[in-house]
């Protein structure tokens, strides 16, 4: 049996581009090159390894085969070494940056966001900070519209195709109404009883996850694009909602919110993570402002 021949990192990456985007003709909109040019790249990587890496017969669409979901492993593996080198090389050409543009998930403690960027300011007095605050989706939306180098995301949307993510931990959510709200009022609720009542959600802004909802139990939806509103409708008795733990502690022992017993709610983590594209990795200065967000994190969260 002959040796497999070594692959250029061209090939591989035409590879890994049809694997994201489910067909060669979509590879080749996001390369900026013709599908025949695609398909000619995947037919020379099958010959170089001597295996087959999609299934084309009978089907729409490219389809791994068994030997293909081997090789996706080690091809993002090596993908992703190369650009761990090119964020270096980068780091080092370009020297440190002027400005960094971040973007935060609404749903990100006070504490940790504010602890960050004090300790940014003392290390880089001299770089500016251009800060995007968004909910959901539009943080990721950011990142991949390179409007934002950095952004700490929440989950429905850390996992997009070209999107390197690092988790920081998890904040949790907590069903809570004003005690004049029919639910506050309660005590121990039946199983299913937050249907029946108006919850407030927080609204997605992007494109990304447009559609996805996140701990929505109700029918019944008032939705709104600004975390403190949603508080302040709380707080006013209009409807229920989940809201982060950090954000309502001092609402919670003044009395103006309670926790609703609702015997279904298990408890609901909103995982935060560092992300940023894959292609366009931080300088210095954004690079060393995405560890300390993943070290606050880390603590708070234990």
């Amino acid at each position: 049996m002959s040796e497999p021949g070594t692959p250029t990192f061209d090939q591989l990456k035409i590879f890994l581009t049809v694997v994201e985007t489910g067909s060669f003709a979509a590879a080749g909109r996001r390369l900026n090159r013709a599908t025949s040019v695609i398909s000619y790249g995947i037919a020379n990587l099958e010959a170089q390894l001597g295996i087959r890496l999609f299934e084309r017969e009978g089907t729409r669409k490219p389809r791994l085969t068994a030997a293909g979901q081997a090789v996706l492993a080690e091809a993002r593996s090596i993908g992703q070494g190369v650009d761990g080198l090119r964020a270096k090389v980068k780091g080092l050409l370009q020297g440190l940056e002027a400005k960094v543009d971040l973007a935060v998930d609404v749903m990100l403690p006070s504490k940790w966001f504010g602890e960050a960027l004090r300790a940014f300011y003392v290390e880089f007095p001299t770089v500016a900070l251009n800060v995007h605050v968004e909910a959901l989706g539009a943080v990721t939306a950011l990142v991949m519209e390179q409007k934002a180098v950095i952004g700490i995301s929440g989950p429905l949307a850390a996992d997009m195709p070209g999107i390197e993510n690092v988790i920081i931990g998890s904040v949790p959510l907590i069903p809570v109404a004003s005690p004049d709200h029919p639910l506050g009022r309660a005590g121990a609720l039946e199983p299913g009883e937050g249907r029946n009542h108006v919850q407030l959600v927080l609204a997605d802004r992007s494109r990304l996850t447009e559609g996805q909802d996140f701990a929505v139990v109700s029918p019944h939806t008032w939705r709104l694009g600004d975390l403190g509103a949603k508080r302040a409708l709380l707080r006013e008795g209009i409807g229920w909602g989940n809201m982060p733990l950090p954000m309502v502690e001092d609402d919670l022992a003044a009395g103006r919110l309670v926790k609703l017993a609702m015997p279904d709610e298990t408890g609901v983590s909103y995982r935060m993570s560092g992300i940023y594209r894959r292609d366009a990795p931080p300088g210095p200065a954004a690079a060393w402002l995405l560890e300390r967000f993943v070290a606050v994190g880390r603590r708070y969260a234990g």
